[in-house]
């Protein structure tokens, strides 16, 4: 590592925006063939910005191989800041648009399962046919990645199922989390299963289909393994770990297995007859669905707009429900 102290205005002086634009994307493919693609450069334009970058530091940010390139510790804390410069200068972009005038931005959401089947794809349709010049980038994941990305800026929002209590810090960030309404959790198979149409069915009859659960990081997870130890039975041995609806659905469709979804999520497939909803009161309520943003952050003009979308899909929701 070399001896040369780094300060704010050598920093300043030295670095140029795009240098740290490539950087960034670098460091996300973990190839400079992938980023010269993604960044729409050549890839010696995109080694020379990394060359240029270590010169500056004095050290590697990278390791080369055939497989592509590996950060160094370097990498990894300069990766960091960044990504947090990166998000703030978005910020700002929507913030200048809003003062001229414009009806533009870039909003960065994460979804859970509860919200990617009905909730956030209705307030996607009704952003960019209002507002056109609006960019929508949708990240799928767990809340366990999500929450942490929102903390370091990559994400403007996630829209989902809600953490509990303790979630209210994120990495040292304050995260608020608004509640839209509550969902239901509902037993599902495909239409044919020889369960659909009998009779209410206990837990232990159950348990020895194969199963479609969330994530051991899920909290959804937590509770339905809770259910199954309070009737006295073991997580069934037989299961599938996913988060992605549509592989859910098609495990369903080409097997007896079974399903704990959200209604929300399950209803189009229950509509067309695709899936059978099978009777069970062994398992609660899904939980509060709703949106999460940083506390410390106010919303830019274009995520707010979202969020005004999915406010009013949650109050027409309330009303057709009664």
């Amino acid at each position: 590592m070399s001896d040369f102290r780094i300060t704010p205005n050598a920093l300043s002086r030295k670095l140029k925006l795009h240098q740290l634009q490539i950087f960034e994307r670098v460091l996300a493919c973990r190839s400079l063939s992938r980023a010269a693609s993604e960044l729409h450069l050549t890839q010696p334009t995109v080694t020379k910005a990394i060359h240029e970058l270590e010169t500056f530091f004095g050290a590697p940010l990278f390791d080369r191989s055939n497989r592509g390139v590996t950060p160094t510790e370097l990498a990894v804390v300069l990766g960091r800041r960044v990504h947090a410069m990166m998000a703030e200068i978005r910020y700002m972009a929507d913030d200048i648009d809003a003062v001229l005038g414009g009806a533009s931005g870039h909003v960065v959401v994460g979804t859970l399962i509860a919200a990617s089947a009905k909730l956030l794809p209705e307030a996607i349709a009704r952003l960019m046919t209002a507002h056109p010049g609006i960019q929508v980038s949708v990240r799928e994941g767990p809340t366990s990645q999500l929450l942490p990305a929102l903390a370091t800026g990559d994400l403007d929002i996630v829209v989902g199922r809600l953490p509990g209590a303790d979630m209210a810090s994120i990495s040292g960030v304050a995260v608020d989390h608004h509640k839209l309404y509550r969902e239901e959790l509902c037993l599902v198979a495909r239409a044919a299963h020889p369960l659909a149409g009998a009779p209410p069915a206990a837990l232990a009859d159950l348990a020895g289909h194969i199963w479609i659960l969330p994530a051991p990081s899920s909290p959804l997870r937590a509770s339905i393994e809770r259910s199954f130890l309070d009737a006295g039975q073991r997580l069934p041995a037989r299961h599938v770990e996913s988060l992605s609806l549509l592989t859910n659905i098609g495990v369903l469709m080409h097997s007896d297995a079974l399903a704990l979804l959200p209604y929300d999520a399950a209803a189009p497939f229950l509509a067309t007859g695709m899936l059978a909803r099978l009777p069970t009161n062994a398992f609660g309520a899904f939980g509060d669905v709703g949106y999460s943003v940083r506390a410390d952050r106010p919303l830019t003009p274009a995520c707010q707009r979202l969020v005004d979308y999915l406010k009013q899909i949650a109050a027409q929701r309330a009303e057709t429900n009664g």
